[in-house]
């Protein structure tokens, strides 16, 4: 049968989600986990290999991740969560569990993917948001030009070809990517990016805040982000920015899945960014 598991995990002890050699992920230690809890002796013919619907990057963190893996025991949901947790680091939690239907992919089926990116900003980092945020240094008498990155992203929205946002090592097979919409939030010290898509090139939303960010304290006007956009071009982009605050936020599916939403209320993000 075909299981469907809610993640949510703290990015910054893994080298990403991605099994690699010789390096410590996420995934490692939830099939690890999988294994432990449904026993060896049902693996011998179908170790348990799971397929996520993002692969996040070093250090990046995750309140709605979803995976799915095909089994051949059967166990209950509740059973599900408390038996793989078990067996778990505290760093990654499984939120709930469900049976999907066989042609059910935690990947191909997504139809839209949600990335918040929290940006803390003044003239002192602050010791208690180390690999929780990105931080900008700012004078304590300035702030970000909310307004002009809110017309700069205007230029983002729909289907583009994002090559100026996309990392060298990169997999996918299109640059070309949807962008559905682009939210700033404003709350100093506090600033949030709230970007819904269908899918992401590797590094895209970290590139893209880095370039909101030198709009941001006045570095590049507005109309730069089109330049960059229609320039395809990496090297004239902003560099990549701090992985600390990035944060899957949620995967959608079509609605016959049934696939439950993820508890956003569990992180210490304010709520408004999830309404």
């Amino acid at each position: 049968m075909r299981i469907a598991l809610g993640l949510q995990y703290d990015g910054s002890p893994y080298s990403g989600w991605q099994t690699q050699v010789n390096q410590n992920t996420i995934q490692d230690e939830l099939e690890k986990a999988l294994s432990a809890f449904v026993g060896v002796g049902a693996l011998k013919s179908n170790p348990i290999r799971v397929i996520t619907a993002g692969r996040t990057d070093t250090g990046v963190h995750a309140l709605g991740q979803v995976i799915h893996f095909d089994v051949d025991v059967e166990r209950e949901n509740w059973s599900w969560v408390r038996g793989v947790n078990s067996f778990l680091p505290e760093s990654i939690v499984v939120n709930w569990a469900q049976p999907v239907p066989p042609e059910f992919s935690a990947r191909y089926s997504a139809h839209e993917r949600t990335y918040i990116y929290a940006l803390h900003a003044g003239p002192c980092r602050s010791p208690m948001t180390t690999n929780r945020a990105g931080y900008v240094m700012l004078p304590s008498d300035r702030w970000f030009d909310v307004k002009a990155m809110q017309q700069a992203a205007e230029c983002l929205i729909g289907e583009h070809d994002f090559t100026s946002f996309r990392s060298s090592e990169c997999q996918s097979k299109t640059p070309v990517k949807t962008i559905y919409s682009i939210e700033i939030f404003s709350s100093e010290p506090w600033l949030y990016f709230k970007i819904k898509g269908n899918a992401f090139l590797h590094h895209m939303v970290r590139n893209l805040v880095g370039s909101f960010i030198q709009i941001g304290v006045g570095k590049q006007k507005l109309e730069w982000m089109a330049e960059v956009l229609a320039a395809k071009d990496r090297s004239i982009a902003a560099p990549t920015f701090s992985p600390d605050g990035l944060y899957l936020a949620q995967i959608a599916y079509p609605e016959h899945f049934l696939i439950p939403k993820p508890w956003l209320t569990n992180s210490w993000l304010p709520k408004e960014i999830f309404a």
